[in-house]
């Protein structure tokens, strides 16, 4: 079970997204005619993740994961989450790992994660 919850993780990250879900929505202060702002950023994520084969990616994507990663990850925490792309697997490993340095890099992860979805779909 836990195999699939990070699994699940890393594809919401990664595999998410294209379509915009405010586009018939206005937000305040927006104009239904103002396209949905996602930010944007170049880094190893974004390569990473342009990289990868997964069918949802995308340069908008790619580039909003790393803008939130730039914001949450620092850039030694970032190299450890490009790990993730190539291998799912290390990113179990390091979850259930019972050091203390990969707990905190678990807990970022975590929010940034939490955050990218929020901010990137």
């Amino acid at each position: 079970m836990k195999h699939i919850v990070i699994l699940g993780m890393i594809v919401a990250l990664a595999g998410c997204g294209g379509a915009n879900r405010f586009k018939d929505r206005p937000q305040r202060g927006v104009s239904a005619a103002t396209p949905f702002y996602a930010p944007s950023a170049s880094g190893p994520l974004r390569s990473a993740c342009l990289a990868s084969d997964r069918k949802a990616r995308s340069d908008r994507l790619c580039g909003c994961i790393q803008a939130v990663a730039d914001q949450h990850l620092s850039r030694g925490d970032q190299a450890r989450a490009v790990k993730f792309y190539r291998d799912p697997q290390s990113a179990q490993d390091i979850r259930q790992s019972s050091r203390e340095s990969d707990k905190r890099f678990w807990k970022s992860y975590s929010e940034y994660g939490t955050q990218a979805a929020r901010i990137c779909t």
